[in-house]
């Protein structure tokens, strides 16, 4: 199967990724100059072999996401709400009424763009304001503790947001070489 040429935003992340993880460029060194890297790669084996199990066993695994799809949301909010319109303008020389006005046209085209492509629901069912109990086990990664947190789960407290979580998610086919970077086009009248 023939490989396709990363786009640039990837190509760019790639580079941070050499820069920022000294292991995967000593990797790189040695894929692209086998020959130079091959003594001193089997000198240092047994070190980094153990010194990279003691760090992932520590470490959480970390995945790279890609942009696209973050560009794709961007340009969605873009066409539909003017969203990058509103937020790069500097409202302060505005009066309140007219940022409401303006407000009010974004968060309709914002909701338009979460209910055509998302489907979200709360995260904890009760109403806001709520006692809730959080038995141990609680799923940390969906409810954040704020407060005077101490001691051990079971934990009691107030519902101060219900949380959101995406259940689905409709976000439209990318074209091959399509340049996602590119969230609202320039327009020129003639």
């Amino acid at each position: 199967m023939p490989r396709s040429t990363p786009s640039f935003a990837r190509r760019v992340g790639l580079a941070f990724s050499v820069l920022f993880q000294p292991e995967l460029a000593a990797r790189l060194e040695q894929l692209r100059n086998p020959e130079a890297s091959a003594p001193a790669a089997t000198a240092a084996t047994t070190g980094v072999a153990v010194a990279q199990a003691d760090a992932s066993a520590a470490a959480p695994v970390l995945r790279e996401s890609s942009p696209e799809a973050a560009l794709q949301l961007l340009g969605l909010l873009q066409r539909e709400a003017r969203f990058v319109d509103f937020v790069q303008e500097n409202v302060a020389a505005y009066s309140d009424a007219d940022v409401g006005a303006a407000a009010r046209v974004v968060h309709e085209g914002c909701r338009k763009v979460l209910r055509e492509h998302f489907s979200v629901e709360p995260v904890r069912p009760e109403a806001e304001g709520s006692r809730v109990t959080l038995a141990e086990g609680f799923d940390a990664a969906s409810i954040r503790l704020t407060g005077n947190v101490v001691g051990q789960p079971p934990f009691t407290g107030s519902l101060g947001h219900r949380g959101w979580r995406v259940t689905d998610s409709r976000l439209p086919k990318l074209a091959q070489g399509h340049d996602a970077s590119v969230i609202a086009q320039a327009e020129v009248e003639l």
